[in-house]
This record gives structure tokens, C-alpha cells and sequence, in this order.
């Protein structure tokens, strides 16, 4: 069954996602969705919930990636 969000509500998922990866806004799209076929009622907390909860799963840190090894300036 299709979830009817409101213009709002889609702007609220939308704004969470842009921070994101651009590889996991699908999945966090998914997780929201999952998220909020459990509420019984989908309102505008309900979508801000799940979308900072799906967003917050979907987080990395800056530069924390794995990067080649590169000997340090000193090491010679």
C-alpha cells in the first residue's frame, strides 16, 4: 500500500537526505518507508521521527573513510 505524504512531509525527508551520502538516500527512502508503516497514524511528527531516525542510521562522519596508507612526512 502506497504512503500519501503531504508536500510538507516530503520536504522534511527530502531536507534529512541532504547531508546524505549520495549511495544511501535510497536506503534511507526505504527505511523511512519501513518506519512508518508501523504508525498507525502518519502525521507530521510521525514522518519527522522516522525521517531523523532513518537519517541518523544513515550518518557517516567526514574523513573517517579508509584511505590508502601514505608514509608520514618523518618516516624515511
Amino acid at each position: 500500500m502506497p504512503l500519501a505524504l503531504t508536500d510538507a512531509q516530503m520536504h522534511t525527508i527530502q531536507k534529512l537526505a541532504e547531508p546524505l551520502v549520495y549511495a544511501d538516500r535510497e536506503p534511507y527512502l526505504l527505511r523511512v518507508v519501513a518506519l512508518l508503516r508501523d504508525c498507525p497514524e502518519i502525521g507530521d511528527g510521525a514522518v519527522s521521527r522516522a525521517a531523523r531516525q532513518a537519517a541518523l542510521e544513515f550518518r557517516r562522519s567526514p574523513g573517517l573513510e579508509i584511505r590508502e596508507a601514505r608514509p608520514g612526512k618523518y618516516s624515511r
